[in-house]
């Protein structure tokens, strides 16, 4: 692979580095935004070094004023509470308040102007999700909320090494059209280029393995697909392109072997992140690799009740509170992931607790006919010893049939097809019929994500 940059470019690198975080980003974010966001990003850098006892009390301290504010001011908390005969005063442990029900985004399109704390209406930004499902879900947020979200994505992205105002790559979304100056300047202040993933397709990969090689980024945060696809793009062609120190994986699970791939072709260790539109980053692994660390001082995260049956492996539904979000409080949101709990404390030192993966979408878990399920990660590896494959996906339309689609590439070979369908026939059983689609393309979704399956069932 490629060498990293030399040390002149390093010390100039560094010296750029220490000028952005004491004297730029302190004046652009402080003094010009008027934002806290330092604030409270030196709070986090602090609380994460608490013991996980302290932590749980400082999260608790902080849910239970958000819960007597809801109660108060918010009109849909109060009605459905008091429909349950709940007071706040009955909520007296992170126990009881696994008790309350699940929200869930239906809830929030039916009661959305019942869910805007009173007073707060004029305080609030809205941001819309995807809508990966094809319902987009409109929400709000308090501008303290988004500056601690901004804090909190710097803390996680540090735990692997990544700094404020290192030369930093995105191969990220981005929109058609021409940028305008003010966004080419920002990138240039903030030390960052970004490279459009939706535009990425085969025949452009010598251009983005151009523009790395000239660029010459120290991190490379990406969507996980795209990431992926280039990486196999260098070890097929042997391209040595440029090394970063490292690589953080966004937007959907980095499976271990995606990481593997990502690492053998850029020559330095990846990272796993995860996040959602609706709170941002909700964990992030450091660079122990113990398993992803929560935000816990910031967000209260459950795990739910998640799949049934022996083959989910301990994967459940991700639950989420935003402990700092007064204007349009999300309690016990269901966001629709699936993680699997951690144990023990990692090697950091950190006292946050751990999640040991995240196991994907729920929406994406696929169903047998005896009634397990099973994580899209199980087709990751159903697929990790077949050659000659560019993509593939399965789609779940009714139950005892799946469909696999396959994006052959160079050195297909169909008899190892078969091996992946015996894998399949294993797991479903012989009822199940699979039936395999060879095809000449699989989108991306519209935020960029490769869904590796996709369960239409009710």
């Amino acid at each position: 692979m490629g060498p990293r940059q030399g040390k002149a470019g390093a010390d100039v690198s560094v010296a750029y580095e220490n000028l952005f975080r004491g004297l730029l980003f302190p004046v652009y974010e402080s003094g010009m935004r008027r934002r806290r966001t330092l604030q409270y990003l030196h709070e986090y850098e602090r609380n994460q070094w608490l013991d996980p006892e302290q932590i749980r009390a400082m999260q608790w301290s902080k849910l239970k004023v958000l819960i007597d504010h809801c109660w108060e001011n918010v009109p849909y908390y109060r009605e459905r509470w008091q429909q349950l005969g709940v007071e706040p005063g009955d909520i007296r442990s992170m126990d009881d308040y696994a008790l309350l029900p699940v929200l869930e985004k239906a809830d929030i399109r039916a009661n959305f102007e019942r869910m805007v704390a009173r007073g707060w209406r004029r305080k609030i930004l809205f941001k819309t999700t995807g809508g990966s499902t094809g319902e987009p879900l409109r929400f709000g947020y308090t501008r303290e909320s988004y500056e601690r979200r901004v804090a909190v994505m710097f803390r996680g992205y540090g735990w692997a090494g990544a700094r404020l105002g290192q030369r930093t790559l995105y191969l990220w979304g981005q929109s058609s059209g021409r940028r305008s100056m003010k966004d080419l300047l920002h990138q240039v202040a903030f030390h960052r280029r970004t490279l459009n993933a939706f535009a990425m397709s085969e025949s452009r990969m010598p251009e983005y393995a151009a523009f790395i090689d000239r660029y010459r980024p120290e991190v490379i945060v990406s969507y996980i697909a795209p990431i992926v696809k280039l990486a196999e793009w260098v070890m097929a062609t042997g391209h040595r392109i440029h090394r970063p120190s490292l690589v953080l994986g966004a937007a959907e699970s980095l499976h271990e072997a995606q990481r593997e791939v990502i690492e053998r072709a850029f020559g330095c260790p990846a990272y796993n992140t995860y996040g959602c539109r609706e709170f941002m980053l909700v964990a992030a692994e450091c660079k122990h690799r113990n398993g992803l660390h929560v935000n816990a001082d910031h967000l209260a995260v459950e795990l739910g009740a998640g799949l049934t049956g022996a083959a989910s492996d301990g994967a459940r539904d991700v639950i989420v509170t935003d402990l700092h979000n007064f204007g349009m409080p999300l309690l016990r949101y269901a966001n629709g992931d699936l993680a699997t709990e951690g144990a023990g404390r990692c090697d950091c030192g950190r006292g946050l607790p751990l999640l040991s993966r995240i196991d994907g979408r729920k929406l994406d878990a696929l169903r047998t006919p005896d009634g397990r399920f099973l994580p899209g990660e199980f087709i990751v590896y159903a697929f990790l010893k077949i050659s000659g494959v560019d993509r593939y996906q399965v789609v779940q339309r009714e139950l005892g049939v799946l469909d696999v689609n396959v994006v052959r590439a160079p050195g297909f070979d169909e008899s190892e097809m078969e091996g992946v369908v015996r894998e399949l026939e294993s797991r479903f059983g012989q009822a199940t019929a699979i039936r395999v689609h060879y095809v000449d393309e699989i989108k991306l979704t519209p935020t960029g994500k490769h869904r590796v399956t996709i369960s239409e069932l009710q």
